[in-house]
């Protein structure tokens, strides 16, 4: 009978990594003390060892499981098809792959059912925390989940999250920059296709876009409420576009729906960005493989997924309890902005 090989510790890691074994702690705990590039080198080192901390099986909050909930009231059709939610979930999990832990993913119908699958998860000792995103004004979650004491870390502004520790992005300021972008441009009619009114971060956004619009003495009463979806941009798109004063640019609150955008325009014998510009939200593969390229909102989705999932334990360790706001998105201009074919009358 062959021996057992013998059992790999912290102290292995540690002596292949060249670090103290404090090091390794702190790497594995996210603490500050240990740059970045040292903090990867031991984690390679571990998935190298086929080590995890003790902690790790049952981190989550006593006896639960290493095992993170996330409930997304999306179709699944949908959500198949938006990069924004792929990156964001890549994101969540290199950081749960780290510590060796597993994201549970399920798509719900609507807001009573994710509230009774977190309780059923909670109860049930599956998780030992969550991520909750897509907070709306008045979130009917934010009471029941609270009351259950389930540790959880929200996506959203923190005036929408009713007190759960969030990560957030100033949605309000890149509105206000791609309208004071485009007006830049000589832009006077702007539009915005957007998504559910009754989504916290774009009613932000659409208070944000009207403001703005009201500040540079522009229009600000195009704006057009959708479910993100590719048809439903595209029918937004059209009825803008076909309407007298039509726009000469859109800014859309999603990629998908800014590439239908596009579709359409070029439907209707408008040429982008000379009869109308077109920018989009949430920076994609897809908006750099549109002809002409889409200018957008860029910024760093995996990353913050890796910052959710990261607050996310700090949150059950008990050392995080507060708000983390993350880099505002950033204009990136591409070929689909520009100034419009004529200003006159713009």
């Amino acid at each position: 009978m062959s021996a057992r090989a013998p059992r790999v510790t912290i102290n292995d890691v540690a002596s292949r990594a060249g670090v103290s074994k404090g090091a390794v702690s702190m790497a594995f705990n996210d603490r500050p003390g240990v740059s970045r590039a040292t903090r990867e080198r031991i984690f390679e080192v571990a998935r190298e060892l086929g080590w995890a901390p003790h902690h790790t099986a049952r981190s989550l909050s006593g006896r639960r499981a290493g095992i993170v909930g996330l409930a997304i009231c999306r179709p699944a059709r949908l959500l198949g098809l938006e990069p924004f939610y792929m990156e964001f979930i890549s994101g969540i999990e290199s950081v749960l792959t780290e510590r060796g832990c597993s994201l549970l993913l399920r798509l719900v119908r609507d807001l009573d059912e994710e509230i009774a699958l977190y309780e059923e998860w909670w109860r049930s000792k599956t998780i030992g925390g969550a991520i909750l995103v897509d907070f709306q004004q008045e979130d009917p979650r934010v009471a029941p989940l609270r009351a259950l004491g389930l540790p959880a870390v929200a996506v959203g502004h923190p005036s929408l999250t009713g007190g759960f520790p969030s990560v957030w992005t100033d949605d309000a300021t890149a509105a206000a920059d791609a309208v004071r972008y485009l007006a830049a441009l000589g832009h006077r009619r702007i539009a915005r296709v957007g998504g559910p009114a009754g989504l916290g971060h774009s009613a932000i956004r659409a208070r944000a876009f009207e403001a703005t619009m009201a500040e540079l003495g522009l229009d600000g009463r195009r704006q057009v409420s959708t479910r993100f979806a590719g048809e439903e941009g595209a029918r937004a798109t059209r009825g803008l576009l076909l309407a007298r004063d039509r726009p000469t640019a859109i800014v859309y609150d999603n990629d998908i729906m800014a590439v239908a955008g596009a579709a359409v325009a070029a439907e209707m014998g408008l040429v982008v960005p000379d009869d109308v510009s077109l920018l989009a939200w949430d920076d994609s593969q897809l908006c750099r493989l549109t002809h002409p390229p889409l200018s957008a909102l860029s910024h760093d989705v995996h990353r913050f997924g890796a910052e959710v999932a990261r607050a996310l334990f700090e949150v059950i360790e008990g050392t995080r309890s507060g708000a983390l706001q993350v880099p505002t998105p950033s204009l990136a201009p591409r070929g689909s902005t520009g100034p419009p074919r004529s200003r006159t009358g713009t």
